[in-house]
């Protein structure tokens, strides 16, 4: 096998049993991984100097093809009910199929620490069939020095094989795509789909597992600071807005989806951006726009002009879920150490489909706890293979697929550490207005900024407000440049009976689904759950 770049001689792939590699490349850079990726006609290049890869038939995450491996380890930890699990065995079987299938071929292997925090970071080998893989997931986590790379030790290994075809029958798995975590032997295997969010998003499940313990609450949130050190955490699912709120060109970008709090504050677990990139636009991002523009930017199945090679963002020909990945220090006003204080405002960000929520709610703690554990959204078209449109949905802790342990470890350090630091939390609607999705309009993004504005600046927490008589929320009665009537979502529709039925639904789906959260918590989170009053 032919080696070449920087790693630590003792611990190279050939320690994990892989025999008959034709080559692999170690910690290759941007200019270096363009030249292979072209060569292998993975990737065009686009105006400015980004490449664009398409990712075939998988545009999203399979998470219904998402196994971990059921053991003395898991056994008893697992959250089984929402996890699907395979043996040791058939996992050996699928790692030796996989060593199999790598015979002949050259990789590409990236060390890299998930974890901006030392002493909570996990150091992470990806090794890679393509070259754009490469590329995308060093952007995506955090790049050691190169002085590091002789010396380091992966504690976790993956895997990425978009080639492989995996057996149900043989391998214990669902269809030919695969993706397999044992937690034991620290191996990460997928197969059957070029999506690289599976890379990066199979570090964050291995965090959710192993953060816990150390008293680190992992969480599927944006996180930006003020010039005061006052941290704010966003948390949502992909398409909430995580990425465009928590980049405010008048604040600090810790970082835009996946962050730990412990009990020095709040830490990214990346060292770069996964920004949706459909309907992106530079008068309503400039930021994220320019990366675009940028050498060194990984687009995902951007549609584009095929003699001028000029993108249109707004093009849904191929997926709702066009993606644009690129470092963290791109954005010109992110944090250089990935690293802040202790919040001092939670948002929990949910894409009303149903049009009735407020567009912000002040949260007591038990309420916080209670629509943290639902975690109401709507799954927006492409981030989920087979989400054609937006699907209201339950996601518990705003981030169900990437959960390995049950929902109460991860609401119970929640409300925790809301307690002791005295956090603001509010929950803000960027989804629908004045109607349900097919008939509403989405909330204006200077609406949603302008009242985000006002609950970081401490403004809002000092208003006036109104419980709400179809949610049991408190909203605020006016706020500066808002025109009041957005604020009391029935004002909004034409049909009021059509919004109260509405509303009445969207209730019932939310004591539904809490039902198999009610023995894990206390009284006061049982009855923070949405009521309609009587003079609803």
């Amino acid at each position: 096998m032919q080696q070449s770049g920087i790693w630590n001689k003792a611990f190279g792939i050939e320690t994990l049993g892989l025999k008959g590699i034709r080559s692999a490349c170690y910690n290759l850079e941007a200019p270096m991984l363009y030249e292979e990726a072209v060569r292998r006609n993975e990737v065009v290049i686009m105006p400015g100097g980004p490449i664009n890869a398409e990712t075939g038939v998988h545009t999203g995450r399979s998470p219904k093809d998402k196994h971990t491996v059921r053991d003395a380890t898991t056994e008893h930890k697992v959250w089984w009910s929402s996890n699907n699990s395979i043996t040791p065995d058939q996992f050996q079987i699928l790692l030796d199929d996989f060593k199999t299938h790598m015979e002949g071929m050259d990789l590409f292997v990236q060390d890299l620490f998930g974890g901006a925090d030392p002493a909570f970071r996990v150091k992470t080998r990806v090794i890679t069939e393509f070259a754009w893989h490469s590329l995308f997931i060093r952007n995506l986590l955090i790049r050691p020095d190169r002085s590091e790379l002789a010396d380091l030790v992966p504690d976790l290994t993956i895997i990425d094989l978009p080639s492989f075809k995996a057996d149900p029958k043989r391998h214990g798995c669902r269809s030919e795509t695969v993706i397999a975590l044992d937690f034991t032997r620290k191996i990460v295997l997928i197969g059957g789909t070029s999506y690289a969010g599976e890379i990066k998003k199979v570090v964050f499940t291995w965090l959710n597992w192993a953060l816990p313990a150390q008293g680190v609450m992992p969480m599927h949130a944006s996180a930006n600071v003020g010039d005061d050190g006052d941290v704010a955490v966003f948390f949502g699912l992909s398409g909430t807005g995580k990425t465009t709120l928590s980049q405010d060109p008048n604040r600090i970008l810790i970082g835009d989806d996946e962050h730990g709090w412990g009990k020095d504050g709040v830490f990214n677990f990346e060292g770069g951006c996964y920004a949706k990139a459909i309907r992106l636009s530079r008068e309503a991002e400039p930021e994220i726009y320019s990366t675009t523009e940028r050498f060194g930017t990984v687009l995902e199945n951007v549609v584009f002009d095929p003699a001028t090679r000029q993108p249109d963002f707004d093009s849904e020909e191929k997926t709702e879920n066009t993606r644009v990945a690129y470092p963290l220090d791109f954005i010109s006003n992110a944090s250089r150490t990935g690293r802040a204080g202790q919040p001092k405002n939670i948002i929990m960000l949910t894409c009303d489909a149903f049009g009735v929520l407020p567009p912000i709610s002040k949260l007591d703690p038990a309420q916080a706890m209670y629509h943290f554990l639902s975690g109401y959204t709507a799954k927006v078209a492409g981030t989920e293979k087979g989400v054609t449109g937006p699907e209201a949905t339950f996601s518990t802790c705003f981030g169900h697929p990437f959960l390995p342990l049950p929902p109460s470890v991860y609401g119970n350090m929640l409300r925790a550490l809301i307690a002791k630091h005295s956090v603001d939390c509010w929950l803000v609607n960027t989804g629908w207005t004045g109607g349900k999705e097919g008939t509403g309009r989405r909330m204006p993004i200077k609406v949603t900024r302008r009242l985000l504005t006002a609950a970081l600046d401490g403004s809002l927490a000092r208003t006036t407000f109104r419980t709400d008589p179809y949610f049991g929320l408190a909203v605020p009665t006016s706020v500066p440049g808002v025109e009041p009537h957005i604020l009391e979502p029935i004002k909004t529709w034409a049909n009021k009976a059509e919004f109260a039925a509405t509303a009445k639904h969207l209730v019932d789906m939310f004591a539904k689904n809490f039902v198999a959260f009610e023995n894990d918590v206390d009284a006061a989170v049982r009855n923070a759950a949405p009521v309609m009053s009587v003079a609803a």
